[in-house]
């Protein structure tokens, strides 16, 4: 397969590179292995688009696929098509000049996050496909972020250069804020009719025109593009010589640099993470997208420094690390795993992070949705790992003897929830096995049982995270659900002190039953919890029925007088009398029971409703939005702060009902161009009266 290409990729990059190519030749580099390049940027920029343009440009496709046709070899799951949008990581692979390729389409919606979270450690560069959209400026820095803090070298690919409406300038001054190194524009371009027409190669000094899905057309640079050419190559320059000396050197003696030089630096600044460079292109017309995968061939590191950068042990041992976990109908479980060192085959025992062992089943080769029976995976490749049942995402694996970590990537706190329940009882132990799945698939949603509300709640990272998520139940699992927001954790307690008797008497032939306890009910200080001690003097209830009396208050107790569980109550037993024939254990509960039912409704019972501390990142023009959403869901703002190292950011603090937190984050995600962050943890409880109560609990009765 890899001959019949090779023509066609090789006869596209000529014609693209033109007089050029000799000297891009001469470079080739010592790096060997397969390279792993990660796709990544704001939703809706156009990364499965530019995978589309490469794999047909290089000729791993035949032509290019459409997401809106539901054609692309990207998103091509159910869910993915169904939403037009990336809503899981996508792999592909393609040969270009000799070399292999493996791309990792990521999603771009913060919700689904975490794939190019757990993705991007073991990648060897990122292109981070964005737009001339200052709407979009927030997500991307959430990207860069994130490339920033794992220290990946990466690109930034401006896609939709043929429907820019602003200079190139303005738009890198634009774009600047959200890197924390300088953007070294790498092409500037052409101009023709206020349309973009092509580009100039900085590194090169040569010009391209664009042609519609074909290789661009070297032309001679010159006039107005030739002084351009030369002001924006010497502000390119500058910034390379920050890092070099020697460069430097040759810019304040007026010595144009050799292109070699010019190439080795910026290969050099871009493994140090001093640089961005930044291309530029049109991933629907295919142009760029060859200029761009030579930038990644002669500059992007190799296996072996991205080894380095992850400081792996170099004891001759197989690693790999697990960027996705699928549970497949036919296939079972697939560990879709780079191998960053030796060789992992078919039978390979391998260890895991965690100290399992496991044996790989079969190694397959991946293209979006298929996947085909291949060779072992040597370092540098991307393969799924078939049946490492032990191993989860972000887990690396080992042939040696000694388990290795590249350290975990935690997934963002869940933002919104939502209770699931099988729609037929007989799938109750296929709905836990789906969910089971789904979860391991997905990291970044949880699972909680929550044993007082008798509720199954799917935690996520937003809207369509959970709709998603329901889909594939559906869909993949076979599981039918039905949902409902969950119910709050409201809570009762009590005002007054109330002393009770309660007593059971029962007689029913033979042994009756017996038991008579008095009671002493009062309230407790906020977060004292549940208390049951005794003051029994002279026997008057023998000591083996006391924790009988306990056992019995506390099951009352689980559900009070206005239907909500009870806290914060002191109960004491200070009297009682027993029959030393019809007394028993069960007597003595239900006597416990009986007092309290007959004492709470006494005591000024109060509805509770949990407060949670909310934590709301957001940029800073979107605060005041925030403040005010805030205070309409009867929040309480404690104060805002500037996000600690993202400038033009801030963190809202306030406290909230738990009530009102339900879909707070869809306001907020709404408000601030769908990037806005929420941390909730319970606060305390507090009291809750009026009519807002009264609807409660009716409410609660209702349903009961």
């Amino acid at each position: 397969m890899a001959d019949k290409k090779g023509p066609a990729v090789n006869g596209a990059v000529n014609s693209n590179a033109g007089a050029g190519n000799k000297e891009n030749n001469s470079r080739d580099i010592s790096r060997k292995g397969p390279r792993a390049i990660a796709l990544v940027g704001p939703f809706q920029s156009g990364k499965t688009t530019l995978l589309e343009a490469i794999l047909a440009r290089t000729g791993a496709i035949a032509r290019a696929g459409s997401v809106d046709a539901g054609t692309s070899v990207g998103d091509a799951g159910a869910e993915a098509r169904a939403h037009k949008m990336s809503v899981e990581l996508n792999v592909a692979s393609t040969e270009f000049l000799g070399e292999t390729y493996h791309f990792i389409d990521c999603p771009g919606s913060v919700e689904f996050a975490h794939d190019m979270r757990a993705a991007i450690p073991a990648v060897d560069a990122a292109v981070v496909v964005c737009e001339a959209d200052p709407k979009k400026i927030p997500q991307l820095q959430l990207v860069m972020r994130e490339l920033e803090a794992q220290g990946i070298p990466r690109f930034l690919f401006i896609n939709k250069i043929d429907k820019a409406e602003r200079r190139l300038r303005e738009t890198l001054a634009m774009l600047q804020p959200v890197s924390r190194i300088p953007l070294v524009l790498r092409q500037i371009p052409i101009w023709k009719d206020d349309i973009v027409a092509g580009f100039v190669d900085l590194a090169l000094e040569r010009a391209f025109i664009y042609h519609e899905h074909a290789a661009s057309e070297v032309v001679d640079l010159e006039g107005d593009n030739a002084s351009r050419e030369k002001d924006a190559r010497f502000t390119m320059l500058e910034k390379l010589a920050d890092h070099d000396d020697e460069l430097m050197e040759q810019l304040l003696e007026d010595i144009q640099p050799p292109r070699d030089k010019v190439f080795d630096d910026l290969s050099k600044e871009l493994r140090e993470g001093a640089i961005c460079p930044v291309l530029i292109g049109s991933a629907a017309q295919q142009n760029g997208v060859i200029r761009l995968m030579k930038a990644l061939r002669h500059e992007t590191p190799g296996i072996e420094q991205t080894a380095a950068r992850l400081k792996l042990p170099n004891g001759g041992e197989a690693i790999a690390h697990v960027v996705k976990t699928l549970h497949t109908a036919h296939g079972g479980k697939m560990s879709i795993a780079r191998v960053l060192a030796g060789e992992i085959g078919e039978g390979t025992t391998v260890l895991s992070s965690s100290g399992e062992t496991a044996r790989v089943a079969g190694v397959f080769s991946i293209k979006g949705t298929s996947v085909e029976k291949r060779d072992p995976a040597k370092a540098g490749d991307i393969a799924s790992l078939g049946k490492l049942d032990p191993v989860t995402t972000c887990d690396t694996i080992t042939t040696g003897k000694v388990a290795v970590s590249l350290g975990s990537v935690p997934p963002y706190p869940p933002v919104l929830s939502l209770a699931i329940s099988a729609a037929e009882r007989k799938d109750d132990v296929k709905l836990g096995l789906a969910l089971a799945k789904l979860a391991d698939e997905d990291p970044s949603l949880s699972i909680v049982h929550n044993a007082d509300l008798g509720e199954i709640v799917l935690f996520g990272q937003g809207e369509m995270h959970l709709r998603v998520a329901v889909e594939r139940l559906r869909d993949r699992f076979g599981v039918k659900v039905l949902t409902h927001p969950p119910r709050v954790g409201y809570r009762e307690t009590i005002r007054k002190q109330v002393s009770q008797r309660g007593r059971h008497r029962k007689q029913s032939g033979g042994h009756g039953q017996f038991g008579d306890v008095v009671l002493d009910v009062r309230p407790l200080p906020r977060g004292g919890g549940i208390t049951f001690g005794d003051t029994i003097k002279g026997g008057v209830v023998p000591q083996q029925y006391v924790p009988s009396v306990e056992t019995g208050v506390r099951a009352y107790l689980k559900c009070g007088p206005l239907g909500f569980p009870v806290v914060d109550v002191a109960v004491t037993l200070t009297d009682g009398s027993f029959h030393s024939v019809d007394s028993s254990d069960m007597a003595f509960q239900m006597a416990g029971r009986l007092a309290m039912s007959e004492a709470m409704p006494n005591c000024q019972p109060v509805l509770l409703e949990p407060i949670f501390e909310v934590e709301i990142s957001c940029p800073n023009d979107a605060t005041a939005k925030i403040n005010a959403i805030l205070s309409q869901r009867r929040g309480q703002i404690l104060g805002f702060d500037a996000r600690d190292g993202w400038d033009g950011w801030d963190v809202v603090r306030g406290t909230l009902p738990e009530s009102a937190i339900g879909d707070l984050i869809v306001e907020v995600r709404s408000a601030t161009a769908g990037v806005g962050g929420l941390v909730s943890r319970f606060d305390h409880l507090a009291e809750l009266s009026g009519k807002q109560a009264d609807q409660i609990v009716a409410s609660r009765r209702a349903a009961e």
